[in-house]
């Protein structure tokens, strides 16, 4: 391992580095990020998934930028121009941009304008120009240069000029300051190019946009991208050039004594910045912006899938999914407390048919038939209306039913799915769509995960973002919250099983082979025993496998069977029998115990000890329980019911950089800018607000034309 690297990154990460070096150690040697965090924490101090990945990925860059380090440094080397300058700048540099700016002059060059002139030999003729020391008209010095291929004065000297240009330009030191300078003084500007069509007026803020770089809002950097890539926009830098001339004549012109070569040479490095720096610095700095703009949209879009699917899933109800439509009707679909389809029907209370009555007469008897709880209205095209019918029907049941409406985003990519098809081969897409939006209220998790994440629609600018880069990011998450939740192996679906530490898709079907043709698991050890897992995937999986009601009520527990003999130990020490798990004396005294003591006289890290006990204490504990449950309703609310200060209680659906947008039942989520979130100063929603939370709101504005509404977090004065 590069003890530099490691050193570096302990201290931007803030960390030990010994705590550094355990971490990779650890993930050398073939462990999950899941399974170090929650198993090996004695080891690495202590750190959570996030900073385990950014250790793994920060030093993979670092190994990399010294490969190219070394590399640079032999391709000079072979030239025989290697230098204890260079070889200093190159290891002092940071960024690959930097190492490359550094390489430049020494790379073999394709054809250009100065490699022409070179060629002509006019080189010579550019070293005197640069010496600023010539006595003489050059004019006249000149004249020894012209050939076959430079026929007059002027020919020699725009040829010297063109190789004095990628001198310029070639030199790291004046694009380092280049690009701080357009940087700090350049404008990111776009115009509404022409002949161009935007008929919704999408980027109508950006036809005539300018704003200054280092405070430009990175949302707006997507927006804009996208605009140029949908040929709406032309996107540019502007920056007075005379700010970057006036470096470039401080740094390049040596004298002033010889007009002649001033201006020779002010020419040269008008058409070097012009020509060579100005278009390449513009490439970089857009390429910086986008990368920042891409780490902040695909951080905001991990945040809010993190509370989608920590969403605390509605226990022990019987569920009816409502799939709304138009003329291909309303699909339902009703789901046992386990989530188990019963029924499938088919409704058509809007138009073009309109059987409303039919169609209450339906629902009423399934709500009696099968003592439906709740009812999941998916969000989709209809959803409004489809409120509207549903809680009409509830009105005349004898039943406390209540409804929710429910996010579909993605529900039509899993009904299509080939995952779908094998779940539910004689079902219809929209049928699927029923159950799949039940389930999604049933436990929230096991349903979303059987979808792309990117496709669940909790981010902003997704399709902006580079593909791969989300998609690697998303699916983190989803494994660090899955992990963090845990299995029940006797239930558990291939597409949940798929994000346990350390399982693999031949691992998966052949657990699942074993389960359906042996029935349920009754202990971890099974896994080992009948040889389903090897032993190094049983120590990284077995922790997150939880099997109920089996012959150890520890195999229910987040504690790994490696911790077994401690708990014992901790058991018999507080003389405690497992038996009496559950009871408020075995709870109390494990609560009251002093950690420090215990874990030093029985031998076990302070790590494991909390975990034994807080598994004890609360064996099947579920992290998202602790969360607050969605809101039910039992009545509709329309855009014309609302009055302006008027407080109401909602749900946050997405959380962007402007704001959040708050689900309060009418059609359209209303918006929280930002300026109305709290009073006090917040760099972005997210450090108040998170997908899943019930907020209160006050109604600020609204737009009856436009159909929407704006909302505030504070109360309006």
């Amino acid at each position: 391992m590069n003890k530099n690297i490691i050193e570096e990154l302990a201290n931007n990460l803030n960390v030990n580095i010994k705590n550094v070096e355990n971490t990779l150690n650890l993930l050398e040697q073939g462990n999950t990020i899941p399974f170090i965090a929650r198993y090996r924490k004695e080891v690495t101090g202590g750190l959570d998934e996030v900073q385990i990945r950014t250790i793994e990925t920060e030093y993979s860059y670092g190994v990399n930028l010294q490969k190219r380090k070394d590399e640079v440094k032999r391709l000079i080397s072979e030239k025989g121009l290697l230098t204890d300058e260079l070889v200093t700048k190159i290891d002092n540099a940071t960024k690959l941009v930097e190492i490359e700016d550094i390489y430049r002059p020494f790379k073999e060059k394709k054809k250009t304008k100065a490699t022409d002139a070179i060629n002509n030999g006019l080189e010579p003729l550019a070293k005197m120009i640069m010496s600023f020391n010539i006595s003489g008209s050059i004019k006249d010095i000149a004249k020894k240069y012209l050939n076959e291929n430079v026929k007059s004065v002027d020919d020699a000297i725009l040829g010297a000029e063109y190789i004095i240009a990628e001198w310029i330009s070639d030199n790291a030191g004046y694009r380092k300051q280049i690009r701080y300078l357009t940087y700090q003084n350049g404008k990111l500007q776009s115009k509404l190019k022409k002949g161009s069509i935007d008929e919704l007026k999408t980027y109508e803020m950006y036809y005539d946009f300018s704003e200054p770089i280092k405070y430009i809002k990175l949302y707006r950097v997507l927006a804009i991208n996208r605009g140029e890539s949908e040929k709406v926009l032309n996107v540019s830098i502007d920056i007075d050039d005379k700010i970057i001339l006036d470096y470039l004549y401080s740094k390049v012109i040596k004298n002033d004594n010889n007009k002649e070569l001033v201006e020779i040479v002010s020419l040269a490095i008008k058409d070097s910045y012009k020509r060579l720096i100005a278009p390449s610095i513009e490439r970089e700095i857009r390429a910086e912006l986008n990368e920042k703009a891409e780490d902040v949209a695909i951080k905001n879009f991990n945040d809010n899938l993190e509370k989608l699917l920590m969403q605390p899933p509605i226990k022990e109800k019987v569920i009816l999914g409502f799939d709304p439509a138009y003329r291909t009707g309303c699909k339902l679909a009703v789901l046992d407390k386990t989530g188990k389809p019963l029924k499938i029907a088919v409704i058509y209370p809007h138009e073009p048919k309109c059987e409303y009555e039919k169609s209450k007469e339906t629902v009423l008897k399934l709500i009696e038939d099968y003592k439906i709880d709740i009812i999941a209205i998916g969000n989709g095209t209809a959803s409004r209306e489809s409120e509207s019918f549903i809680a009409d029907v509830i009105k005349d049941s004898t039943r406390n039913v209540q409804y929710i409406i429910v996010n579909e985003a993605g529900a039509s990519v899993y009904s299509a799915s080939s995952l779908a098809i094998s779940e539910f081969p004689d079902l219809h897409v929209e049928e699927r769509s029923a159950i799949s939006i039940g389930r999604r209220l049933a436990d929230p998790l096991s349903e979303l995960v059987k979808i792309d994440p990117e496709s669940i629609g909790v981010g902003l600018y997704q399709h902006d973002v580079t593909e791969k880069k989300l998609k690697e990011s998303l699916n983190f998450t989803t494994l660090k919250i899955v992990n963090q939740v845990g299995v029940n192996l006797n239930t558990a679906s291939p597409s949940i099983l798929k994000y346990i530490s350390g399982l693999t898709k031949s691992v998966i079907d052949k657990l699942i082979k074993f389960r359906d043709e042996n029935g349920m698991f009754k202990s971890r050890e099974e896994l080992l025993k009948k040889k389903i897992l090897s032993d190094k995937v049983y120590e990284q999986a077995v922790g997150f496998l939880r099997i109920l009601n089996g012959d150890n009520i520890l195999d229910s527990t987040s504690i790994h069977p490696e911790s077994y003999t401690a708990t014992k130990k901790v058991l018999d020490y507080l003389s405690l029998d497992l038996s009496d798990i559950g009871k408020s004396e075995f709870k109390d005294k494990l609560s009251n115990v002093n950690k420090e003591e215990l874990a030093h006289k029985l031998n076990i890290d302070i790590y494991t000890l909390n975990l034994i006990i807080e598994s004890l204490i609360s064996p099947n504990r579920d992290p998202r329980d602790m969360l607050p449950s969605p809101i039910l309703k039992k009545d509709v609310l329309h855009l014309e019911d609302l009055k302006v200060g008027m407080k109401l209680q909602g749900t946050v659906r997405n959380v962007v950089d402007f704001g959040a947008f708050i689900d309060i039942g009418i059609k359209n989520d209303g918006l929280v800018h930002i300026s109305k979130i709290t009073d006090k100063f917040i760099k972005h929603p997210s450090e108040v607000l998170s997908v899943g939370d019930i907020v209160d709101v006050y109604v600020s504005e609204i737009n009856l034309e436009k159909q929407k509404v704006s909302l505030s977090m504070k109360p309006l004065t």
